[in-house]
């Protein structure tokens, strides 16, 4: 494998949705409409059931041309092959009815979704590692994840395994509504 990591652009909007609409949910095509919008909106006022593939298609895309959604792309010789959503947590509308007095602070790692072809070789590891060094960049202080607690199928591991943000240096917070709440201090 000659795997590169690539942060999301505008002028990577075609790589995303190939993906996306490619071999990104094969596996598990009922979640193949997300376009990896459920943490960018307010589930206090959009109703996500209700959301369809082209609206959620529409948002990713107008939200990528103008900087508001952030993630990274990684690709085996140029073809992409996994992804992770990860953004400041401003940006993220789903915690917003769970303030926080660090959230100006903190990055969000939203999910991981990589090709069937692609698990377990570390690239979900080499994404996490991206986001942590982008949001170290871009002046954030911490990087918090919420992987579900008892997660055992691969579609069930969409925010990540336990084990690799622990390995990362992730330390538990809480548990909230079957998720682990990790944080790791970007400041060392």
């Amino acid at each position: 494998m000659n795997i590169e990591i690539r942060a999301l652009a505008p002028e990577g909007l075609n790589d995303f949705l190939g993906f996306f609409e490619g071999e990104a949910f094969a596996d598990n095509p009922k979640w193949a409409s997300c376009f990896c919008q459920f943490l960018y909106v307010d589930h206090r006022v959009v109703h996500w059931p209700g959301r369809s593939h082209d609206e959620n298609r529409a948002a990713a895309c107008e939200r990528i041309a103008c900087g508001r959604m952030q993630g990274w792309l990684a690709f085996d010789e140029g073809r992409p092959v996994a992804w992770c959503s990860a953004a400041p947590r401003r940006l993220m509308a789903a915690f917003d009815d769970a303030p926080d007095p660090e959230a100006g602070h903190i990055g969000q790692i939203g999910c991981f979704v990589v090709a069937k072809s692609h698990r377990r070789s570390g690239i979900a590891t080499r994404l996490l590692n991206a986001a942590c060094e982008a949001f170290r960049a871009q002046g954030l202080r911490i990087a918090e994840a919420t992987p579900l607690s008892g997660a055992g199928t691969d579609a069930q591991q969409h925010y990540g395994p336990l084990a690799m943000f622990l390995a990362a240096g992730f330390v538990p917070l809480r548990e909230e509504d079957g998720k682990t709440i990790v944080r790791r201090s970007l400041l060392d």
